[in-house]
């Protein structure tokens, strides 16, 4: 394929992120989907289009799939209206600590009962598929900063995406560890000091150092004229994602810290909105490529080695233990049990999972088979839930909001 006709396909693409949501407001159609039908759709028109294969392109694909995410998360950061605390958010903190490790556990024991996986593929399947993703959820979170759409469910599915990014990454450090070293003490005590409290807390401090000072910098060191540019959300994340990982901290929770802490500057300042709105867009057209290259990625063959345990696998992750899993870890907070339904259930799974998918298994050396057959569980799962709750999100959301 010729440079030029990839410039014409980046092109569209980026138009139609701008004019599709308009088009397609009011229909069952969702922008993920068209994008994944688009990317579908290319090789079978472009005969001459090259394979997508994000296991022999690894690298590219994790940090194509990092810089989207990291994006996302600075956005779902800025829109939260809610000062963080232990009540006010609670529905988050049982998402995070019950909801998500049931959901690893279940994934893992599918993993290795139905498709056959060793045990630390199928933990890093199961760290890779477990966390709600914060870049194609956009349709079931909050609204912009300072507009008040934050019920609890919006912000209970926005603040879960914004954290769990980060802290499925234990998880994932944890199949690597037993991808290498086995079910030991010492490798269990090293990953629970380095990999859950160091990397967890360096993300927290630099993220609130980091989001802090450049709120001192942009609200009053500059006064009387605050700086009022989108450009600084991008800045922000990547001084911060770069230096929580120069520390060996966890750079998507530092990520979304820092967004928190620059929100509770001038909250009411227009400077957020510029923010959201800027890295909103920039994180559109990130997810245009991806989804593409991921609907390209299927004609390619990624589903080769689908079979029908992992369909069923997958299924029932969607249908049956996320939502009994989200309702578990509800129970006992505020929220009435038509917002515990509709979080539980509106997990939704993107772009999150391609990274840590190919993270996992760049830092492996598991075999072809089985890290075939992860990225076939976990695309399909992905794929599954754009379309399921691509389709049924935005009339759900009507009636909770």
């Amino acid at each position: 394929m010729s440079y030029d006709l990839i410039v014409v396909i980046l092109g569209l693409a980026f138009l139609g992120a701008a004019a599709l949501p308009r088009l397609i407001d009011g229909t069952p159609l969702s922008l993920p989907m068209i994008y994944v039908m688009v990317g579908l759709a290319l090789p079978l028109i472009l005969p001459g289009a090259p394979t997508v294969d994000p296991i022999r392109y690894g690298i590219a694909t994790e940090r194509l799939a990092e810089l989207a995410v990291i994006i996302s998360l600075m956005s779902a950061g800025l829109k939260i209206d809610r000062p963080i605390g232990l009540q006010r958010w609670r529905s988050t903190w049982r998402l995070l600590s019950i909801t998500m490790p049931l959901c690893i556990a279940a994934l893992a024991l599918g993993g290795v009962w139905i498709l056959g996986l060793p045990i630390a593929a199928a933990v890093l399947l199961g760290a890779a598929i477990a966390p709600t993703d914060p870049v194609l959820a956009s349709s079931v979170q909050v609204g912009p900063p300072g507009q008040g759409q934050e019920d609890e469910t919006r912000f209970a599915l926005t603040s879960e995406a914004g954290l769990n990014d980060g802290l499925a990454f234990p998880f994932v450090n944890l199949a690597l560890m037993l991808a290498v070293l086995g079910l030991t003490t010492g490798g269990m005590a090293q990953w629970l000091l380095e990999d859950v409290v160091w990397k967890i807390l360096a993300g927290v401090v630099v993220g609130t150092v980091i989001g802090h000072g450049v709120a001192m910098l942009v609200f009053r060191l500059c006064r009387p004229n605050p700086v009022a540019d989108g450009f600084v959300a991008v800045a922000l994340t990547l001084v911060t994602y770069g230096s929580t990982e120069l520390v060996h901290g966890y750079g998507f929770i530092g990520v979304f810290v820092a967004a928190l802490m620059f929100r509770r500057y001038e909250r009411d300042h227009e400077q957020h909105t510029a923010m959201h709105d800027f890295s909103e867009q920039v994180e559109r057209l990130l997810m245009a490529v991806l989804l593409m290259l991921f609907g390209a990625a299927i004609t390619g063959g990624l589903f080769g080695s689908l079979n029908a345990g992992a369909i069923i696998l997958g299924l029932l992750f969607l249908l049956i233990v996320r939502p009994v899993a989200g309702w578990f870890g509800l129970l006992g907070t505020d929220a009435t049990g038509h917002q515990r339904a509709t979080i539980a259930i509106f997990g939704i799974r993107g772009i999150g999972t391609f990274y840590y998918l190919a993270h996992g298994l760049n830092n492996t050396g598991f075999e072809e088979a089985h890290a075939r057959m992860i990225w076939a569980v976990g695309g399909f799962i992905v794929l599954a839930s754009i379309v399921l709750h691509g389709i049924t999100a935005r009339r759900v959301m009507r009636q909770v909001s």
